[in-house]
């Protein structure tokens, strides 16, 4: 009889919706967690029907449900850190706000809002009370569209991208990543702008661009979850911010670039890519 040699990794929570064709959503969180050395644990808050050419159909679950699976995580696991994904109605954003409030660990918050096509995937109801959820996170991580959602700025280049993650910790985020991936160009730039420092006299926000050469392909599915669950996986192995977003932003780079040929759809981005 052999003798058990258990192993212990830091663990991570994920709230998000069900992607069935596996390349976005709790399905990618939890692979790109995986590949991290993290133990991923998840609330689920809709089922959705989708592959790597779009959704077809979703169900919400009860938000009781969702407090539920997020009782039993945080009631048996020590979560070193967690993210949002789709969060689906206002509700559902009530519920995870009200619980965050209470979290001893970071929280990312990928504000899901709007489509690849560009639909607005929340009404306006649900949005304003994405506000509230924004100032529970140790980062935000909204892509161009979301965060002319949010703030009203369009985001043309680094500029726009700094004076919008200002609006955003304006909101009470300890942190804004404004990711430039939907912005056009040869090279990607997502701008991470931080609180300052008060002990140094100045408190102004500190702002970090990550640069990478933009990768050729539409096989983007599941980017912005793969990239926050990769900044939330850092965080729970105990590394500071501007760490997690350099280690995730390259880590993301290298997963488009080699990403998976699967489906009838583009593809989708690999969770599982050598880092």
């Amino acid at each position: 009889m052999k003798t058990p040699t258990p192993e212990t990794r830091p663990v991570a929570l994920t709230i998000a919706g069900s992607d069935s064709g596996g390349g976005a959503g709790i399905q990618a969180d939890l692979a790109t967690m995986a590949s991290h050395g993290i133990y991923g644990t998840s609330a689920i808050t809709a089922v959705t029907a989708q592959d790597t050419r779009g959704v077809e159909s979703s169900f919400v679950l009860p938000t009781a449900e969702i407090d539920a699976q997020i009782d039993a995580v945080v009631g048996d696991f020590d979560v070193g850190a967690a993210k949002t994904g789709m969060l689906a109605t206002t509700e559902v954003v009530e519920l995870v706000t009200e619980r965050a409030r209470a979290f001893a660990f970071p929280l990312v918050v990928d504000p899901v809002m709007v489509a690849t096509s560009g639909d607005r995937l929340l009404d306006e109801r649900a949005e304003r009370a994405y506000e509230a959820l924004i100032a529970e996170a140790a980062v935000v991580t909204p892509n161009a569209d979301e965060t002319e959602v949010l703030t009203g700025i369009e985001i043309d280049g680094e500029e726009t991208a700094r004076e919008a993650g200002e609006a955003l910790l304006e909101m009470g985020a300890d942190a804004a990543l404004v990711k430039g991936g939907h912005v056009p160009g040869e090279t990607v730039r997502d701008v991470l702008v931080r609180a300052g420092d008060p002990a140094t006299g100045t408190g102004e926000p500190v702002v970090t661009t990550f640069e990478h050469e933009r990768v050729d392909t539409d096989a983007t599915h599941g980017s912005g979850c793969a990239l926050s669950a990769a900044i939330a996986a850092r965080l729970a192995r105990g590394e500071g911010l501007e760490a997690a977003v350099e280690g995730a932003t390259d880590f993301l780079s290298k997963a488009i670039e080699r990403h998976y040929d699967v489906g009838r759809g583009p593809g989708a981005v690999n969770h599982s890519v050598d880092r």
